[in-house]
C-alpha cells in the first residue's frame, strides 16, 4: 500500500499556553513495498507524523491518502484502516497483558471475528516470521522472556493482523546489540520476503543504513532532508546541523578517501566496508 502526504501540520494544544506545532507543512510519498526510514532527534516530529498515517490523530491542517484514500475524511472508517497499517509503538513488550505467548499474539486476530482455525493459524505464522518456535514459546508467559523476545512477540501481535503497512517506533531501542541486530534482520526478512511496506522510526543511522532504502529525515517538525541512502548520506554538513551524523563507517571511508583511497562512497554497513576494504588492499598487492 502506498502513503502520500500533502502539506501536513499539526497543533498540540492549539489556543493555550501550551500550544505547539509538532509537524510543520510535511510533505512526502511512500510507494507500495518500500522501506523508509523516519530519523530525527527526540522532539522531532517522529511519532506525532506515524500517528496521524495509523489515524491515531487528525491533523489540523493538510491530507494524508493511504493507497489513494484520504484518511483525513470524515466519511472515512478508521477502524479498516487501523486493520490495514499495524503500528507498533516504541518499548511494545509494555503492551504485553496476556498469560501466554500465543493468546497475546491472538489477541488482534480474536477480535477481527475470525474462525479459531484462522486465529490459530495467524499466530504460527507470524511467530515463525519473527524466528520463535511456536511450539517452544506458546504456552510461556511473556514476562518470562528477554528483552528481545518480548520484542518480537510484540511484533508478532501486529504482524497477526495482516497489515499492508507496518510502522515500528524505534523497534531496537533500549535492546543489546546483539538484541538489535537480530529484531532489524527479522524486520528486513519480513519486508523481502511479504513485500510488505514498512516505516522504521529511529534516531540511529546505523540502525537506519543496516535496513532501509528510503530516509526522511525531520528536525522542528519539518522534513528537512529525503531521498535514497546515498542523497542523504551525501548531505552530511545538513545532518551534522541538527545533531545528527552518517554512519561511523560511512565517515571512515569519506576521510579514507579524503587520503587518495578512492573507495566508493555508498558504503553504510560494517559489511560493507569490510568488502571495499578487502577488495582494495587485494588490488594493491
Amino acid at each position: 500500500m502506498s502513503i502520500k502526504i500533502e502539506n501536513l501540520s499539526y497543533v498540540y494544544m492549539p489556543d493555550t499556553p501550551f500550544e505547539k506545532k509538532a509537524l510543520d507543512n510535511i510533505s512526502m510519498e511512500i510507494r507500495d513495498g518500500e522501506f523508509v526510514a523516519l530519523i530525527g532527534h527526540t522532539g522531532s516530529g517522529k511519532s506525532t507524523l506515524i500517528q496521524h498515517i495509523n489515524g491515531l490523530l487528525v491533523p489540523t491542517s493538510g491530507k494524508i491518502y493511504v493507497d489513494d484514500l484520504d484518511i483525513t475524511s470524515k466519511k472515512v472508517n478508521m477502524s479498516d484502516i487501523r486493520k490495514k497499517v499495524g503500528l507498533v509503538f516504541q518499548y511494545p513488550e509494555y503492551q504485553l497483558f496476556e498469560e501466554t505467548v500465543e493468546k497475546d499474539i491472538a489477541f488482534g486476530p480474536s477480535n477481527l471475528g475470525l474462525s479459531n482455525k484462522e486465529i490459530d493459524k495467524r499466530v504460527r505464522r507470524a511467530m515463525e516470521i519473527v524466528g520463535l518456535s511456536y511450539e517452544k514459546y506458546k504456552d510461556i508467559s511473556p514476562f518470562e522472556l528477554s528483552g528481545g523476545q518480548k520484542r518480537r512477540i510484540a511484533i508478532a501481535g501486529v504482524i497477526a493482523m495482516e497489515p499492508k503497512i507496518l510502522i515500528l517506533d524505534e523497534p531496537a531501542a533500549g535492546l543489546d546489540p546483539r538484541g538489535r541486530d537480530e529484531i532489524l534482520t527479522k524486520i528486513k526478512q519480513l519486508h523481502k520476503e511479504y513485500n510488505m511496506t514498512i516505516i522504521l522510526v529511529s534516531h540511529s543511522m546505523e540502525e537506519v543504513a543496516m535496513v532501509a532504502d528510503k530516509i526522511f529525515v525531520l528536525s522542528k517538525g519539518k522534513c528537512i532532508l529525503q531521498g535514497s541512502k546515498r542523497e542523504v548520506f551525501k548531505q552530511s554538513d545538513v545532518l551534522e546541523s541538527v545533531g545528527l551524523a552518517v554512519p561511523q563507517v560511512t565517515y571512515l571511508i569519506k576521510k579514507l578517501n579524503e587520503r587518495g583511497f578512492e573507495l566508493p562512497e555508498d558504503v553504510f554497513t560494517i559489511e560493507q566496508a569490510k568488502e571495499v576494504l578487502l577488495k582494495k588492499i587485494r588490488i594493491r598487492k
